[in-house]
């Protein structure tokens, strides 16, 4: 899609969900910036419930442009730009990881590329750590392993990740996810003992991004863990992974619910445990299951496996009824 008419479309989709923000003040100052930082919450609220859609990636995309738009109509302090400029990135980094989990490959990267500049311009080391660490996953899902220890190893490398053992935790269980897609089982466990290891020295009172405190949790390795033995074909230790990840999931993690669930699934599955398979599979939403670009290609891909390995099974024909049902 040409920018222009990308962006034009995404303000127009903006109307409805508030005042603009492009009506400021003379003077722009912090009040500005939380009203900003307000959406920015909604925007991470829509991609846990939704996740990958193709609005949230524009909505967030036309917030980065209306936080720059700011910067033209008054006067601010130096410390109100730099907010601003981490606002944009924050916004574009969101539009970048609603690409990247839609399967939206190329527009990730442009988004990235657009979010790395506005957050160099704020000099916000946390929004840096955001978007190079989505860079790493992005790199992952492309099957490109080294690019993605590059990429995670420069969020690796930022102050707060030397500074806070929360983003400490998040970069190491990460770069355990980029070990078992180079199939090196001794780093992903050595990366999750890190992550685990550095989890609990964080200190879980201390003020963070909303992004990184919405959704990084011991569930979140457990998810990590998950994909990673996956990867390694290790079934037994994904699937007992899996159940600690749903177990510990909180309410308004609808999306990776549902990821996990699937992945579960597909654990389950490669232990010949076809019937607890799916169940589990079908325990999927249907929203997720026949609406999320990821959640749908995953559950293809099982109902594929299952009829390799169970093609004359009850379960299996319960399952292809499903898929109908459903419209995976």
């Amino acid at each position: 899609m040409d920018r222009r008419t990308f962006i034009t479309a995404s303000t127009g989709a903006l109307v409805s969900a508030g005042p603009s923000l492009l009506a400021a003040p003379r003077r722009v100052g912090m009040a500005d910036v939380a009203l900003i930082q307000q959406r920015f919450c909604d925007v991470i609220a829509s991609d846990h419930r939704h996740g990958g859609q193709r609005d949230i990636e524009m909505r967030a995309a036309a917030l980065a442009d209306e936080a720059l738009v700011l910067q033209k109509v008054g006067t601010a302090s130096q410390r109100v730009r730099a907010s601003l400029y981490a606002s944009a990135a924050g916004f574009r980094s969101s539009a970048m990881w609603a690409a990247i989990d839609g399967r939206r490959f190329g527009d990730a990267g442009n988004h990235m590329r657009e979010a790395q500049l506005l957050a160099e311009l704020s000099g916000d080391p946390t929004i840096k750590f955001r978007i190079w660490s989505h860079a790493g996953t992005m790199y992952r899902h492309l099957g490109r392993p080294a690019e993605a220890a590059a990429a995670n190893d420069v969020a690796r490398s930022l102050t707060v990740a030397r500074r806070d053992p929360m983003f400490t935790s998040l970069g190491m269980a990460r770069h355990a996810a980029i070990h078992a897609a180079a199939g090196d089982r001794v780093a992903v466990r050595r990366s999750f003992a890190q992550a685990w290891e550095a989890l609990h020295r964080a200190d879980p009172g201390e003020v963070r991004p909303v992004w990184r405190t919405a959704f990084y949790d011991p569930a979140e390795i457990e998810s990590l863990a998950l994909s990673a033995f996956s990867l390694l074909g290790d079934w037994a230790t994904a699937e007992a992974h899996g159940h600690r990840c749903l177990a510990g999931l909180r309410l308004h993690m609808v999306r990776s619910k549902a990821i996990t669930m699937v992945r579960l699934a597909r654990a389950q599955l490669e232990q010949r445990e076809v019937e607890a398979a799916v169940e589990t599979a079908m325990r999927v939403p249907a929203e997720a299951a026949a609406g999320h670009p990821r959640v749908s290609a995953m559950l293809t891909k099982f109902g594929d496996r299952l009829n390799q390995i169970a093609p004359g099974s009850s379960h299996t024909d319960a399952w292809r009824s499903y898929v109908v049902q459903v419209k995976v």
